[in-house]
């Protein structure tokens, strides 16, 4: 993690204002800082220091099961707050998150704030809404999974988690999170392949007809 210095300081904080969500004055706390691609941004069992409004890039939230095995859960999107839980428990973190992308973060100390967070109405009415948001798209995620044919499921996945139309996810983790077979979600692959949708390469498969991948994921 970096953090920016002024003047891209301000020039981040005035790009992407978040003063709204508060009703005491936010930006003199406010930190900006970048992650690079792979950098965990949360690691599981850590003390978060700051709670961070993503604004650029996209992340990976992970949590690591009883029996050992990390499960993808889903991917992060700007713009969104990362650390509120915590705030609100006051516990460990207890998932992971990773970037996807480099990613540029609105960093807020949360031993600097927390009494003015955790007594802010507006803030609070705000983090209300955006917990009851996500819970929603949780639900309906496990309805997709259950609801709509892999080869659409996949389509929007790789759209979803792709950077600049390059996609290269790890096979048994998409597995996990769409539910199928390692068998069947390389049949899908190379159907994908075939109809030169996407084309494999050494690390990953490159986005050839992005319209088309558009129109699949539509239907989910």
């Amino acid at each position: 993690m970096q953090f920016l210095a002024e003047p891209m300081r301000t020039s981040y904080i005035e790009k992407y204002p978040i003063q709204s969500l508060f009703s005491f004055p936010i930006a003199p706390y406010i930190q900006v800082c970048q992650f690079e691609q792979g950098e965990f941004i949360f690691k599981e069992g850590s003390y978060p220091e700051y709670m961070y409004y993503l604004v650029e890039g996209k992340a990976k939230l992970y949590a690591t099961q009883k029996n050992g095995k990390v499960s993808l859960i889903s991917f992060l999107h700007a713009p969104t707050f990362m650390g509120e839980i915590e705030l609100l428990n006051a516990e460990r973190y207890s998932k992971g998150i990773q970037t996807a992308t480099r990613v540029i973060c609105l960093a807020i100390p949360i031993h600097a704030c927390k009494d003015k967070l955790l007594t802010d109405a507006t803030f609070l009415k705000y983090l209300c809404i955006f917990l009851s948001k996500k819970a929603t798209m949780f639900s309906a995620m496990y309805a997709q999974n259950q609801a709509y044919p892999l080869v659409n499921r996949l389509a929007a996945f790789i759209l979803l988690s792709a950077d600049h139309d390059f996609y290269k996810e790890k096979h048994t983790e998409v597995c996990e999170y769409l539910g199928v077979s390692y068998r069947h979600l390389l049949h899908v692959f190379a159907q994908l392949c075939e109809a030169n949708i996407i084309e494999k390469q050494s690390r990953g498969y490159m986005i050839r007809n992005k319209e088309r991948l558009q129109e699949l994921a539509k239907e989910v």
